[in-house]
């Protein structure tokens, strides 16, 4: 008999069960269903309910009619647990899809948000766990032999890390020349040396410093790379934390006693500690005046600033830049000419950053404050792979952060810890287990067929130019996509060759740590004189997420999201488009959003719009804006404009995907429906989508969430889509001017 496992439980094909048992099991569908209707009969006794207009239909339950395999059945359940149908769906349909779900699901201990994405991780987590305790380390692929001994290390259950304490990170600071709070580490006297300081610890360890580099696909010439320059240097989440001290206080105290802590565990005087951490913080507080808002660099275009470095050392005299690239990459016998081009992000950043040096390089304590802040980079960054008490510091700036502690167990925290670093490894292990080709067979169709979708609204546009138009269908089917994990990782040589170079031992965790940052920027810095692989999967496998690149102009679509709730062979389409379909257009949408649209089909940054029809987009990006600044949270108003492309993704995509889904429909030989349920097809496409988003969060984590993420919050990433989209309230029967059928609607794409 053949067995379909489905989310970690057998379950037995439809075609597969005798005659009773399929007899059974719509006998079962059809008490199902009768119990639901004695429920909400009991509820309008009770009190006020809504029922949805126009009513909705019950099938006729015929065996061909619905589905009844272990999947469908799993997710009709999980759809009416989550449903709250005490609720109005044209007033607030997120409680409606979502309220039974949220009072169903607490946050748990130790959590700051839950909700569908969390639970499907968690289950990714405990499929890795099992795969890496497996693995032989001295089995076939070296790749995954390495993952085994990374991940063994850090459970640590010799207690190697424990007995070690704080020494590993105390030698790395010897290393750089010592700390002065920590006499133990001051070996001897030297000059002060900026320049051999950021050297040593951006380049030799591949840690965080005053500004961020990196080599990357170059944004006008998407076939090659570049050196990039970008602001950085800030600990805290958002230059906010910093520069509003009132609403921010209870984060910034928490935040010197975090620094204080690490401090003490390192060696040194407590008063001496907070006395100099005070100082850092007021330091990376100057850092933040002069830190552009993530808001403010929306504009691609204006973001591209190429120098030569022998232009750039006029502009930034701060360092010798032709020394601090030449002393990064004689790692991969490299030297970078005067006349090599970089790409700077953010030229008033650094030529700030300039004067603020100045400000602290006049005295001795001043200098003192700047190594402090080196050194907390590198002790902040490093002792998280150091024993029990520096992990568990930690807690006392996420309560403040997030309105929680953090806290997860130790083999959760390792599996994350391996798949960071020797993730197409454990991805390997991952899609072996749970990921088959009938997913990516069919995710493709989808993705085609939302494609097709878009395209043809796109001759509906008013607002764009022919020339234009044409010119964003070209770029609607260059894009490329792809599905489940790269086919390299199953080729054992292909998949050991990528980690060649990547030496981790038995017991070392923290030294396997320093080895992989190294190992990484290597593998960057090679970059440079290498063609774009247009091929490279920014995301492991696992992951439960999705993404579009620019300079690729391309779509990817993990192994980990490809799994129920978001998609299910079994499942009908109408519920595989509205979750995953979605998704799909989501990200195909962002290829056309504020700073998507920046990009060509090939993926250069090139101004490719008529100019009216730029200013007409714009004009209609603002009404997005303007409506997602109006909605609040936890007393706090959104930020639109930071949200921006998210938005514009979130309406795209729902209506490309759900018009995809009616087309497939109307040619659909078979649409079973699952069982239990009075919602049409239509309806059901509406509440998968928004079931997608069903969450919780602490209002501290909803305070950052507004504040930092380019993310929209999940309540109104379904509230905001489907109240621009008329289709919906055409299905659920919405009066205009009810909160789900406002009479101005935004609309993009």
């Amino acid at each position: 008999m053949f067995i379909v496992k489905i989310m970690g439980v057998s379950y037995i094909g439809w075609h597969q069960r005798t005659k009773l048992e399929r007899v059974l099991l719509v006998t079962t569908a059809v008490l199902l269903v009768a119990i639901l209707l004695t429920t909400a009969v009991l509820l309008m006794m009770r009190g006020p309910s809504y029922i949805p207009v126009p009513p909705c239909y019950i099938p006729e339950l015929k065996e061909n009619d619905v589905c009844l395999s272990g999947s469908c059945i799993y997710t009709a359940s999980e759809v009416i647990r989550a449903l709250d149908e005490t609720q109005n769906p044209c007033e607030d349909f997120y409680e409606f899809a979502c309220g039974g779900w949220i009072r169903n699901n607490p946050i748990p201990e130790g959590k700051s948000s839950w909700g569908i994405f969390s639970k499907i991780e968690l289950q990714n987590q405990l499929i890795i766990r099992s795969a890496i305790e497996k693995v032989n380390i001295t089995g076939p692929s070296d790749a995954e032999g390495k993952a085994r001994v990374y991940y063994d290390a850090c459970i640590d259950t010799n207690e190697t890390i424990e007995k070690l304490g704080e020494k590993p990170l105390i030698s790395i600071i010897k290393k750089l020349g010592g700390w002065h709070i920590l006499s133990n580490t001051m070996i001897k006297q030297h000059k002060w040396d900026l320049q051999k300081l950021l050297q040593d610890v951006q380049n030799t360890y591949n840690l965080g410093g005053l500004f961020n580099w990196a080599v990357t696909e170059d944004d006008r010439n998407s076939s090659k790379h570049v050196i990039v320059l970008d602001q950085g240097g800030l600990n805290l989440p958002t230059r906010d934390n910093y520069l509003n001290k009132t609403a921010h206080k209870k984060v910034l105290d928490a935040y010197l006693d975090y620094m204080t802590r690490i401090c003490v565990l390192l060696g040194a005087n407590k008063t001496e500690a907070r006395e100099q951490m005070a100082k850092v913080i007021k330091f990376e507080t100057d850092l933040a005046n002069i830190t552009i808002p993530s808001e403010d660099r929306r504009d691609e275009e204006g973001l591209y600033n190429p120098y030569t470095i022998q232009q750039w050392q006029k502009v930034a005299p701060f360092l010798n830049w032709s020394m601090f690239f030449n002393d990064a990459f004689k790692l991969v016998n490299r030297t970078i000419p005067d006349n090599e081009t970089i790409v700077v992000y953010a030229p008033e950043y650094f030529k700030n950053l300039a004067k603020v040096l100045r400000k602290y390089s006049k005295t001795e304590e001043d200098q003192r404050t700047i190594t402090s802040y080196m050194m907390w980079q590198v002790s902040r960054s490093l002792s998280t792979y150091l024993s029990k008490s520096f992990r568990d510091a930690t807690k006392i700036l996420r309560k403040a952060l997030f309105g929680s502690e953090g806290t997860e167990e130790s083999w959760r925290y390792c599996v994350t810890d391996t798949n960071n670093a020797i993730g197409f490894a454990v991805g390997a292990m991952f899609v072996r287990e749970v990921f088959h080709g009938e997913a990516k067979t069919q995710g493709e169709i989808m993705i085609d067929n939302i494609r097709t979708a878009f395209k043809k609204h796109l001759k509906e546009l008013e607002w764009m130019d022919a020339e234009t138009r044409e010119a964003a269908e070209t770029k609607a089917d260059a894009i490329t996509d792809m599905i489940g994990f790269p086919d390299y990782i199953l080729n054992k040589d292909e998949l050991d060759k990528q980690y060649e170079e990547l030496e981790v031992k038995p017991n070392e965790y923290f030294e396997n740590n320093i080895a992989f940052n190294v190992f990484s920027l290597k593998h960057d810095l090679r970059k440079l004189d290498q063609p774009v692989n247009k091929t490279k999967w920014g995301m492991t496998p696992s992951t439960v997420n999705a993404y579009y690149t620019p300079t690729k102009n391309q779509i990817v679509f993990p192994a980990g999201i490809l799994q129920l709730p978001f998609y299910d062979g079994d499942n009908p389409k109408s519920v595989n488009y509205g979750a995953m379909g979605v998704v799909m257009g989501h990200e195909l949408t962002h290829a056309f959003d504020d700073q998507g649209r920046e990009y060509d089909r090939f993926g250069n940054l090139n101004r490719w719009w008529n100019n009216a029809t730029i200013a007409r987009f714009k004009d209609r990006t603002q009404c997005i804006q303007k409506q997602y600044s109006n909605y609040v949270m936890e007393g706090q108003h959104l930020n639109g404009k930071q949200t921006l492309g998210e938005n514009i993704a979130d309406n795209g995509g729902l209506k490309a995907s759900f018009h995809a889904y009616l087309e497939y429909s109307k040619n659909a030989k078979v649409n079973r429906t699952l069982p239990g349920l009075k919602y049409n097809h239509r309806q059901l496409f509406f509440i998968s989508f928004a079931q997608v988003w069903c969450s919780a969060m602490t209002k501290e984590s909803t305070k950052m969430q507004i504040e930092k993420d380019d993310h929209t919050v999940a309540k109104f990433r379904v509230i905001g889509p489907i109240s621009n989209l008329r289709e919906f309230s055409e299905e659920f029967n919405c009066p205009v001017g009810s909160k789900m059928n406002p009479k101005q609607k935004c609309e993009v794409w």
